[in-house]
């Protein structure tokens, strides 16, 4: 996992240069490329009838249609660098390879950079009328101490379940992500401990009680052989539990989709208990 941070990092910081090369320079572009259409209107203006060699360039190039088409051309180019722009900063978030201790990080930036990622995979595919439609609930959430990283590897996990769940269904997909604050009790302290609570929901056709049962097992997988290593969630659960004594859990019920539970304190060395 942390060669894949370092390598996801490195691919970020080497595309960021030259993007932000191509976004700076297409405002100039624009400029530049405006000034010599004005001139070209003057021209056409001052000297109506610019002879027949002129003209039939004119006619070649179809000049009417590149200026027309011209701006819309450069607003799609800057819409995209924007978008790689987005991507590049989604994979910096995603690695979070300065990070390597807990510090406090916006729990809703590392879903987001996560589900920016995987956008390929929520889009329509071919015979299909929709994608799947992503459903946010944020909460009101302070920053929380966490190893950001790993813990948007756990993200990645989960959510890259619930998509293939959903794979081949008629029903449109629907993930639905909901966050909040809660306050976790303990009889060992007078005080409730704060904890951060993301739950992600899918309409999948959910699960036995036998397969919710092994989840978590290292290997288990329900996926065809090749498909899967059977590892994501053994590792999700050791980065929630282990890592940042928090909890990781399932809800489901076959037919009924499924809801996977992370809890982790809102700071590290308060140990998961039960909601009070």
């Amino acid at each position: 996992m942390s060669s894949l941070g370092q390598m996801v990092a490195g691919v970020a910081h080497e595309i960021n240069n030259p993007v932000n090369f191509i976004h700076g320079n297409l405002k100039p572009i624009r400029d530049y490329s405006q000034g010599l259409l004005d001139v070209l209107a003057l021209y056409q203006e001052r000297y109506p009838d610019p002879g027949e060699v002129i003209l039939d360039k004119v006619e070649e190039v179809d000049l009417e249609f590149v200026r027309e088409d011209f701006p819309k051309v450069l607003s799609s180019m800057e819409i995209g660098t924007n978008r790689i722009r987005q991507i590049v900063v989604s994979l910096r978030n995603f690695s979070r390879l300065d990070e390597a201790e807990m510090k406090p990080v916006d729990i809703h930036e590392g879903i987001d950079s996560t589900l920016l990622i995987l956008q390929n995979r929520l889009k329509p595919r071919r015979g299909e009328e929709a994608g799947i439609e992503i459903v946010k609930h944020y909460g009101q959430l302070p920053k929380v101490e966490c190893y950001a990283g790993q813990l948007n590897q756990v993200f990645m996990n989960i959510l890259n379940n619930a998509i293939d769940s959903m794979d081949g269904q008629e029903q449109p997909g629907v993930i639905t992500i909901t966050t909040e604050l809660l306050d976790v009790t303990s009889s060992e302290k007078t005080e409730p401990i704060p904890h951060v609570l993301v739950r992600i929901r899918d309409n999948g056709p959910g699960m036995t009680e036998t397969v919710r049962s092994k989840l978590f097992d290292p290997f288990f997988t329900t996926k065809p052989v090749g498909k899967g290593t059977g590892l994501g969630l053994s590792i999700s659960y050791k980065i929630v539990v282990e890592k940042h004594g928090g909890q990781l859990s399932c809800i489901s019920e076959l037919g009924k989709g499924a809801e996977f539970h992370v809890q982790i304190p809102l700071y590290p060395g308060h140990q998961s208990l039960e909601p009070g």
